[in-house]
């Protein structure tokens, strides 16, 4: 996760995609409504970003409705209902971590809708295994409070940065991925359209996500829900995929300036949903929302109705 961030107008260049019959990848995880509770370990531990949030279990997070599921959804939020107590825990809240690991791999998240509010801080990211930064991060899905649009980042230990020139449809930001330059930055590329985050992804329906990670590149992907464009091997869930049948990526992380063995571990899953902390709650003032974000948390919990994730499946190709 980011302390804060700092863009560049970026230099890139969008070349026609074609169909290729390269590299498939054949479904290994198909996860929808109850098999979160089997695929994912729950963080019931301090935030590490320093958020007004309390991470509860499992056993919580069902009991008080923070997560629950039915044939075709999960659904992971914080909690709207309660006053906090200034000098109490923080917001109850839920953040996961896929029990598997992967290296190379393709993820698809099909998502109906994601959190939205002054104070929120959703993320859906990939992290090593190794000590962080040692096992790089890779941010899918990042944001606060309500600032779209949505940023993929990679985070990594020094040596490793990107080409200022892309392949890619989204805007880069910090070329050196080094987390120790200006506030663990990283090396960033903002989606274009406001429909990629936030209140507008979640008035159009949301869409899916994709990231691929190889040998050679990481990309992401974003399809609105009324995207005429979406490959149909996503839209269809189907058992195996081609990216690169999907044309030019939304974000594009070349290895020509970064060896990926070195700087990126296997890698878990990790969803989560905190309040505050070091990135939204720092840039709270200058966001347009009232009061200060810890003041706005503790009594305000109406504001938090919409502050949910709706999965319709997430899906690991291999």
């Amino acid at each position: 996760m980011k302390v804060s961030r700092a863009f560049a107008i970026p230099l890139f260049t969008l070349a026609t995609a074609s169909l290729s019959f390269g590299a498939t990848f054949v479904l290994e995880d198909s996860i929808v409504g109850d098999d979160f509770y089997h695929h994912f370990d729950w963080h019931d531990k301090p935030d590490p970003t320093h958020g007004r949030v309390n991470y509860v279990d499992q056993s919580t997070s069902r009991s008080e409705n923070l997560t629950y599921a039915s044939h075709d959804t999960f659904v992971l939020r914080t909690d709207f209902k309660t006053v906090l107590d200034p000098n109490g825990l923080g917001r109850n809240s839920v953040r996961i971590k896929s029990k598997k690991t992967y290296e190379k791999h393709v993820v698809i998240f099909d998502i109906r809708h994601m959190p939205q509010g002054c104070g929120t801080w959703p993320a859906i990211w990939e992290n090593g295994v190794l000590p962080w930064p040692q096992g790089g991060e890779i941010d899918i899905l990042e944001g606060i409070n309500d600032q779209g649009p949505n940023l993929a980042t990679l985070h990594t230990t020094e040596g490793c940065t990107m080409p200022e020139r892309r392949e890619q449809s989204g805007m880069s930001g910090q070329l050196d991925c080094n987390y120790q330059v200006n506030s663990n930055t990283g090396c960033g590329v903002k989606f274009p359209g406001q429909v990629t985050y936030g209140p507008p992804f979640n008035v159009n329906g949301g869409g899916w996500l994709a990231l691929e990670r190889s040998e050679t590149h990481i990309n992401v992907w974003f399809w609105p829900r009324n995207d005429f464009f979406v490959p149909p091997e996503v839209r269809k869930a189907r058992p195996d995929v081609n990216p690169e049948n999907w044309g030019i990526p939304t974000a594009n992380f070349p290895n020509t300036q970064c060896d990926f063995s070195t700087y990126f571990s296997r890698q878990n899953i990790i969803i989560n949903l905190t309040l505050c902390g070091d990135w939204a709650g720092n840039a709270y003032a200058q966001s347009g929302c009232p009061s200060t974000c810890v003041d706005f948390v503790n009594n305000n919990p109406g504001s938090f109705a919409e502050a949910y994730f709706d999965f319709a499946s997430i899906r690991i190709y291999t």
